[in-house]
């Protein structure tokens, strides 16, 4: 019996959201190798792409739009990516998977099979689609079979996950709160049929650190709101030391980016860096609203970085 009652102990305390004797991450640096400005370093584009170095650990996360933007940048940043097992791709759209199969075949002509060899990915990744016209789209299934075809391995997720020792997969992320972070007009074929297609798959990477959480983010179609609340249910409620990537505001009206900034300021955000999607505007709007510095909330650029325990460097143009 008194087995019986430790083992139950072990299991409850390893569940998501519990704490105890929770690995937290040590070192952690994320650079931008894909997004909308460049400081004159690699090219810009519509898309995002960045790669993690966390705990003597390579991750990719998303592989930009362009098939050749990522590998081109990565080469003019000195991002070696030949030593990255695994890819994480946070959703379906192009702007985010487009160079998948480009650096694939890459880091095959180097001789590194087990290079970008794992794709991540949330359930509902590979449904089919369709447009306004009524135009079915089968895309990232077709591409599936092409990464397949040159050796790759997928993986599958409908839950949050801790896929490296503080380094956590959100999964798809329910959606709690009515944060719309996704055009609409299309639909996507669900087992239950065909639904509005609000990304379902959506998920985030979260890095668990002693002063708090990490998020990584593509679009934040699942919204960033909705995210980092569902990150703080499942990891630890803990403060948010950056939010970084894209989040889907730049469009968002007055009222919904003051309700964001709110909810932002509620988590105790101390940074934020802001890609891809995020905008502008929108990223200038939640700074001032949240109280954040020029310091600590800025638009990113190529070759962006966050590290840790030092200062952002979000690229000359963006300082």
């Amino acid at each position: 019996m008194k087995k019986l009652l430790t083992a139950l102990v072990l299991m409850v305390c390893s569940a998501p959201g519990q704490t105890a004797d929770r690995h937290r991450v040590r070192s952690l640096r994320i650079e931008v190798l894909s997004t909308m400005l460049s400081s004159g370093s690699g090219i810009g584009e519509w898309g995002f792409s960045a790669v993690v170095d966390v705990d003597g650990r390579r991750i990719l996360f998303d592989t930009g739009g362009r098939p050749e933007t990522v590998l081109k940048n990565a080469k003019e940043l000195h991002v070696d990516l030949t030593n990255i097992p695994d890819v994480i791709l946070s959703h379906y759209h192009p702007d985010h998977t487009g160079g998948l199969l480009t650096l694939r075949k890459s880091v095959l002509e180097d001789n590194k099979p087990q290079a970008l060899a794992t794709i991540h990915v949330g359930k509902g990744i590979f449904y089919p689609r369709r447009d306004e016209s009524g135009q079915v789209s089968e895309g990232m299934g077709k591409r599936r079979l092409e990464y397949e075809a040159l050796g790759g391995r997928v993986v599958e997720y409908d839950h949050p996950v801790e896929i490296f020792p503080g380094v956590w997969l959100t999964g798809p992320v329910p959606r709690k709160y009515p944060e719309r972070n996704w055009i609409g007009g299309n639909q996507v074929q669900t087992p239950s049929g065909w639904k509005e297609d609000n990304i379902p798959e959506d998920m985030s990477l979260v890095f668990d650190t002693d002063g708090g959480l990490v998020i990584l983010s593509g679009c934040g179609h699942a919204g960033v709101v909705n995210t980092i609340e569902y990150a703080r249910d499942q990891v630890r409620k803990a403060p948010l030391v950056a939010a970084i990537g894209g989040f889907h505001l730049y469009e968002l009206r007055d009222d919904r980016l003051e309700w964001t900034a709110g909810k932002l300021k509620e988590f105790g955000i101390q940074n934020l860096l802001g890609a891809h999607c995020t905008g502008i505007e929108a990223l200038y709007r939640i700074r001032q609203l949240t109280g954040l510095a020029r310091q600590t909330a800025s638009v990113a650029a190529v070759g962006a970085v966050f590290e840790l325990g030092k200062k952002t460097d979000p690229g000359s143009i963006a300082r």
